[in-house]
């Protein structure tokens, strides 16, 4: 059974979330993924997959992030939010099927979850700041 597109989102954050927390193998990303989050083991190896694509691209996010972070640097932020922000990026710039005012509700919502409304109206705004910054050179 397919789980949906928001579950995934979640699998994913909390996935990217403990790779960036510790040092954790794919093993045992995919153990966690069907033992704590329910996912079957073929949607645990999909969502590993895409952490994969997510991990490739973080240099490229990281410098885009931190030249939104005004006040902020990387490390003062919270993990959490930094980990959202990551992944509101990466729906940003590598998901073009996914449109940009969807990747950016998705990253609040799941900031929502996970952290504070504080921090998802942080994350709002920056993801806020890169997609108009992202219109203005469309046009």
């Amino acid at each position: 059974m397919a789980i949906s597109k928001k579950k995934f989102r979640e699998v994913l954050f909390q996935m990217i979330y403990a790779r960036d927390h510790n040092a954790v193998c794919d093993d045992f990303l995919i153990l966690l993924a069907v033992q704590t989050m329910k996912v079957s083991k073929k949607t645990a190896r999909l969502v590993r997959d895409k952490v994969a694509e997510v991990e490739a691209c973080l240099p490229q996010i990281d410098a885009k992030l931190t030249k939104h972070l005004e006040h902020y640097s990387l490390e003062e932020i919270s993990r959490i939010e930094k980990n959202v922000l990551r992944l509101g990026l990466y729906a940003l710039f590598y998901e073009t099927d996914l449109p940009p005012e969807v990747a950016i509700a998705e990253a609040i919502r799941v900031c929502c979850k996970f952290g504070s409304v504080e921090g998802a109206k942080f994350v709002n705004a920056v993801l806020d700041g890169v997609y108009k910054e992202l219109e203005k050179h469309a046009s």
